[in-house]
């Protein structure tokens, strides 16, 4: 969100008016994106671990606790991957949310008449 201060008018005249927030889904979908690449970035490990699991298993003897920590790895990758593709739409979704809500702001304000300056009605 970022306040420019001295513009009221949506016309953007400098001088008029107080501070107008002014609200950008930028942020929330780089967000989104970041949080996209960490599942693409995930996808692979569970294959690299499967090989590296192997490489050991064959020189540790099948030690049978290397299994469950193995397990136990994997079905945490899973669930990072699941928690950051949920965050991602959760962002996306904040995103939509404001911008509706933002037009929706504006179109009730270009109900209300506003006097010029000087017009004594």
């Amino acid at each position: 969100m970022t306040v420019v201060h001295g513009v009221s008018d949506p016309a953007g005249k400098p001088g008029e008016g107080g501070p107008r927030l002014k609200h950008s889904d930028g942020p929330w979908l780089r967000a989104a994106g970041g949080a996209d690449e960490l599942v693409t970035q995930l996808a692979p490990v569970r294959g690299e671990l499967g090989l590296a699991h192997q490489g050991l298993m064959a020189g540790a003897g099948r030690l049978t606790a290397l299994a469950a920590v193995r397990e136990s790895w994997e079905r945490r990758i899973q669930a990072a991957q699941g928690e950051c593709g949920s965050l991602a739409a959760k962002l996306r979704d904040v995103a939509r949310t404001q911008g509706a809500t933002n037009e929706a702001v504006r179109s009730s304000f270009a109900a209300v008449s506003v006097p010029c300056q000087g017009d004594e009605r």
